[in-house]
């Protein structure tokens, strides 16, 4: 198995698509079904037992000759924003695949499982990494009743899907019996490619946390009202996102005002309600803690200046995941001793399945580069060289781990 597989089977996936002419492949529709089941047929040439779980996930193992050890378990997502990239998830899942069918007739001290979790960007329910989160022990049931922009609910999806959505989660991995979580992942960054590297060690995820914001002032007639008799809701709210955006600036955040919604405007009416969300992220979880109490100050001093009303509502949080110190020591041998030079160690800001599986396991992820940083977009794309580099560290990594003086267990 080599670079040219993964790429065409990558070429093969996207074809899985919901709207034509672009991939939007989302969590237990019909696409994502034949995705899974293409992924199975892969699974099963490289000798992998397959299954699929509770919550949709798609599983290949490689069966050891001593199962008494835990298993190191291998993955990332299927599932797409809407207009994706074909990279994004997916070549993690297809390096898993083809690493252990290079290792096919290699007889190793523990299982290893390769999982295509199935629904890591939230797209359809808004509810990110509901596959590694079941596998993790962690499914909510609250999520079953959210229903999709069809008013289709997560448990309707499921029965749809051949799934028993009252046994979504059930099926849980259980620490003992796992080894480590590997997960590697396109970088979605410009940081190797500024640094003329092929891959990457991954240090740690950025905790994040996603409020749902809503600023309240007096509609009016945009003719007759002085400006200075106004409680603009627009007004106040761009004066927010500006506000935020100078505070990330100068307390090394990122911060995203990334949807806005005007439930009633019009052209000539001074808008009286605006609602925003906030996508805020750091390395440090201290740090991101303290940072959204004093931006809270901050945006309801702007509220209270302009006479208008500010509510707030976290929806999402995700705290920072440092990697494991032994696994990345681990990657970092493998790169060195697949591409002869010193590795890179970077961390993340974007979320990774890897979050999740942090619950459950030591987790290690090692990153490609990507063209120019972009992801979660059509021009989305990686050197082929580069995924040549990735395969032959992942099977690198796999071996390394299941030599006695490496072992992780």
């Amino acid at each position: 198995m080599d670079s040219d597989t993964v790429m065409s089977r990558a070429d093969e996936l996207a074809q899985f698509s919901s709207t034509p002419g672009a991939l939007t492949r989302t969590y237990l529709s019909n696409e994502h079904k034949l995705a899974h089941k293409t992924l199975a047929n892969w699974m099963k040439e490289a000798g992998l037992t397959v299954w699929q779980d509770s919550a949709g996930n798609q599983w290949g193992r490689k069966v050891s000759a001593t199962p008494s050890k835990p298993t190191l378990i291998i993955g990332s997502h299927s599932d797409t924003v809407v207009n994706a990239g074909k990279y994004d998830g997916n070549l993690g899942i297809l390096l898993g695949i083809s690493a252990l069918q290079r290792l096919q007739e290699v007889e190793l001290p523990f299982h290893v499982d390769v999982v295509a979790f199935a629904d890591e960007e939230g797209t359809r329910f808004d509810t990110t990494l509901i596959g590694s989160s079941a596998t993790a022990g962690r499914f909510n049931a609250d999520w079953l009743s959210i229903t999709d922009k069809q008013g289709i609910s997560m448990a309707e999806a499921m029965q749809s899907f051949g799934l028993d959505a009252e046994r979504a989660g059930l099926d849980a991995r259980q620490p003992q019996d796992v080894m480590a979580y590997l997960e590697v992942h396109i970088e979605q960054g410009p940081v190797l490619e500024a640094n003329n590297k092929a891959v990457g060690v991954v240090t740690g995820i950025a905790g994040a946390k996603r409020y749902q914001f809503r600023v309240k002032g007096i509609a009016g007639h945009a003719g007759t009202v002085p400006l200075d008799m106004r409680a603009d809701a627009m007004c106040g709210m761009a004066h927010m996102a500006v506000a935020i955006e100078d505070y990330a600036k100068q307390n090394q955040l990122v911060a995203t005002v990334g949807k806005c919604e005007l439930p009633s405007g019009s052209v000539n009416v001074i808008p009286g309600e605006v609602l925003f969300t906030l996508d805020i992220r750091s390395q440090d979880q201290e740090k991101l803690e303290a940072s959204c109490e004093e931006l809270f100050v901050l945006l309801n001093k702007i509220a209270k200046k302009r006479g208008l009303r500010f509510e707030s509502h976290l929806f999402y949080e995700a705290e920072a995941v440092p990697c494991s110190e032994s696994l990345q020591e681990l990657w970092g041998t493998s790169v060195e001793l697949t591409t002869k030079q010193a590795p890179m160690f970077l961390p993340s800001g974007a979320g990774h399945d890897a979050l999740a599986m942090a619950h459950l396991t030591d987790v290690g992820m090692l990153f490609v580069r990507c063209e120019k940083g972009i992801s979660h977009n059509p021009r989305e794309a990686v050197i082929h060289e580069d995924v040549a580099v990735a395969l032959d560290c992942l099977t690198k990594m796999i071996t390394l781990m299941a030599e006695p003086n490496h072992a992780i267990i």
